[in-house]
């Protein structure tokens, strides 16, 4: 940030720095790269005509397939007396200069939690308005009540399992009615924050005429990312499950081959990953544990790790956060879930695992730099390793004969 004098991270400062950082990663994806490589851009607004043929600005254009990839908008519900109250989304939020003295966010999810957060320590008071018992709901709850804690402390509020009823324009900015035990309360604040998730993009492109089923949901597509049309293809947050700019390359990647090429592979989703980009970072990889224990019964074993267990975390004063495996009757990982510095980074190590389907004792005996984060995948790792081997029925029948001839 650039400032006059003593460091200042002013709400001003701030939101300039990240639409800067914006500009900076949308201007090194210009038009023109993808035209060097013989690619035509054009913008504006298409619709179908038919399943071969699509309208752009009063021209037609034709092609044997298409591949669907609009992408998605902030989700915005139907609140009684919204329309009408100013409010923002993820889309408009950073174009503020001036930060509320107080922010009201509605939905605990990855964008509402990552906001607050951030406005918060930035000076304005948050309150969150949740619609479950626990934020970020499809995270290891082990690990989003440990985060939920470290945010309360920071001064964030958390009103749970509330119904949002209406908004309305106050003397002090907005107030938003929520419903919950039965009670109704008013909660009020500067501004308002719609981070309820994401719809997709399929409004005015005339589906209909090409044979595209879609639905609240996105466009409908087969395990081949193949549309209802047999010479459609969709990827990305149109389609869904997983919106996020990775897995949307994944789906490109697999639906292009599918398009152009005879061998046929379906989209595998078993190796999904994502990481929420609080402070700290809190990354997922596969199954939560109540997730685990529901579909394999009591054949897991959980292994945790605390960051301040960890040289490097005593050393940068990093020692909040816990990581936590998943394991099979195998040692395979079905689900890693890190909560600590660096954690998006990190829980590769254990991503590469499980996709390659290998044992968490793999890396046990690998040389790993030190001192790294990487010693909360390590050390867990050695543990199970050590597991296995007081499980071996070899070395338990050595053990026991050892034990006799003391």
């Amino acid at each position: 940030l650039e400032t006059t004098g003593s460091f200042d991270l002013s709400g001003r400062h701030a939101m300039r720095y990240a639409r800067q950082a914006v500009t900076k990663v949308y201007d090194s994806h210009p038009a023109s790269v993808f035209e060097k490589l013989g690619i035509s851009v054009l913008f504006g607004d298409p619709r179908f005509l038919d399943e071969h043929r699509i309208e752009l600005k009063g021209k037609v254009f034709s092609a044997k397939k298409f591949m669907l990839c609009t992408g998605s908008s902030a989700a915005v519900p139907p609140l009684g007396g919204l329309a009408s109250v100013p409010h923002y989304t993820n889309e408009n939020l950073f174009d503020i200069d001036e930060l509320p003295a107080s922010l009201l966010v509605l939905g605990a999810g990855p964008v509402g939690i990552e906001m607050a957060q951030a406005f918060q320590r930035l000076g304005s008071a948050v309150t969150v308005v949740a619609k479950y018992d626990v934020i970020l709901p499809h995270e290891d709850r082990d690990l989003s009540t440990m985060l939920e804690g470290r945010l309360s402390a920071e001064g964030i509020r958390f009103v749970h399992e509330a119904r949002s009823v209406s908004v309305a324009t106050g003397s002090g900015g907005t107030v938003l009615t929520v419903e919950r035990g039965g009670t109704r309360e008013d909660l009020a604040a500067a501004a308002l924050l719609i981070a309820v998730g994401r719809k997709p993009n399929t409004e005015g492109l005339d589906l209909e005429k090409a044979g595209v089923r879609y639905g609240p949901v996105g466009i409908v597509v087969d395990d081949y990312l193949r549309t209802t049309a047999k010479n459609i293809f969709a990827c990305g947050d149109v389609t869904g499950p997983y919106q996020f700019s990775h897995m949307t390359e994944y789906q490109a990647v697999t639906a292009t081959r599918n398009a152009f090429l005879p061998f046929k592979k379906k989209a595998n989703y078993d190796t999904v990953a994502w990481c929420t980009f609080t402070d700290p970072e809190l990354a997922h990889a596969g199954l939560t544990e109540a997730e685990a224990r529901e579909r394999f019964g009591g054949a897991v074993t959980v292994y945790r790790y605390e960051y301040r267990n960890t040289d490097r975390g005593r050393t940068d004063n990093a020692e909040f956060g816990m990581a936590k495996y998943i394991c099979d009757k195998r040692g395979r990982i079905l689900g890693a879930h890190i909560l600590g510095e660096r954690a998006g980074d990190v829980i590769h190590e254990a991503q590469l695992l499980r996709h390659l389907g290998l044992s968490f004792s793999t890396i046990a005996p690998m040389i790993h730099i030190y001192p790294t984060f990487t010693d909360v995948v390590r050390q867990p790792a050695k543990l199970y390793y050590v597991d296995r081997l007081r499980n071996n029925p070899v070395l338990k029948v050595l053990a026991k004969h050892l034990g006799k001839k003391k």
